[in-house]
């Protein structure tokens, strides 16, 4: 049990420290696997009663993944941009094509999760088996006694049945995961047909060669590591300031003396500073020229979030 509770959080660490899309989603992916075969093992345990497999089979696959879709909304950072967003300046400045991009980034990331989660399982097929089992109906069954109804078959995920029934469990139990594994590969099917028309719709509709939108991806990354590790030493500073003004002095280390004495403080950014790069961001140009994020509007001095005669929207959003 310590070594699965190390793996889970040497995967949250990859996790969180990912930036490429597709590491992001791969891991994403390998850690729901990971999970639904831990919970099969050590918490799925099917009812075997008629009325209840049903409802705990259909929660075993859906309760999970509407968490980890919830999880996924939460964990992208699109979410609370487009929060600050509404709340700062509202989404007047965004066309229906825009906020559709917006909300479809969000969905498609959080969909990874609980995708992978549900065809796991109906590939594995004992939810399924256990949701389904009690609605086989007997006449499709060859030669099955007529005494018996839906509360024997509810228990044929448990192998719980009389001996002159284990054909027909072997059959029922055959049968329904045929029907999940399919359902699972047709799941597969969908997915992929749908991630290989959004690529394709996105290179299409972009507005960016292929170098450029390379270029952009590097710029933001860049951007947002130059910005944490900045923010970082800049609060660590001011923090020192503040302290040794409360106590008289300050206990630094060495490296922390140093940093004091190579980058002075004078103050804080003032909100509106922070206002003006929070927020969702569309890739937009002035006067011909790119503006990869808002710090980068910010500092060109670009005003506003709306196209205007200037400056026009290109509706491609930062992934």
């Amino acid at each position: 049990m310590a070594a699965l509770i190390a793996e889970n959080f040497r995967f949250l660490s990859l996790f969180f420290k990912s930036k490429d899309v597709m590491i992001f989603n791969g891991l994403v992916a390998l850690g729901t696997v990971g999970s639904e075969e831990l919970f099969s093992v050590v918490a799925f345990n099917c009812p075997c009663s008629p009325a209840r497999n049903y409802i705990y089979g259909l929660a075993a696959i859906g309760v999970p993944a509407l968490a980890l879709f919830l999880i996924g909304v939460i964990w992208n950072n699109h979410t609370w941009n487009l929060v600050a967003e509404c709340h700062k300046r509202g989404t007047k400045n965004f066309s229906a094509a825009a906020t559709f991009l917006l909300f479809g980034s969000i969905m498609g990331r959080a969909s990874v999760a609980p995708i992978t989660w549900s065809v796991i399982s109906l590939l594995r097929g004992e939810a399924y088996i256990c949701a389904l089992s009690e609605f086989v109906k007997p006449s499709s069954l060859d030669k099955f006694p007529a005494e018996y109804g839906a509360e024997v078959l509810a228990k044929i995920p448990c192998r719980d049945v009389p001996a002159n029934l284990t054909k027909f469990r072997d059959e029922v139990t055959r049968r329904l995961r045929y029907e999940s594994q399919l359902f699972g590969w047709l799941l597969i099917g969908i997915v992929a047909v749908l991630v290989f028309l959004t690529k394709c719709l996105k290179h299409c509709c972009s507005p960016l060669s292929y170098r450029q939108e390379a270029y952009w991806a590097q710029y933001r990354s860049n951007e947002d590591k130059l910005f944490r590790r900045t923010a970082e030493v800049h609060s660590r500073i001011l923090a020192a300031k503040n302290v040794k003004q409360f106590f008289g002095f300050v206990a630094l280390d060495k490296e922390e003396k140093e940093l004091v004495q190579e980058f002075p403080v004078e103050g804080v950014q003032p909100s509106p500073q922070w206002n003006a790069i929070t927020g969702v961001y569309i890739y937009r140009e002035n006067k011909g020229f790119p503006l990869y994020s808002r710090l980068h509007k910010w500092a060109k001095g670009v005003e506003g979030n709306g196209p205007t005669p200037e400056g026009h929207e290109l509706l491609f959003l930062a992934s």
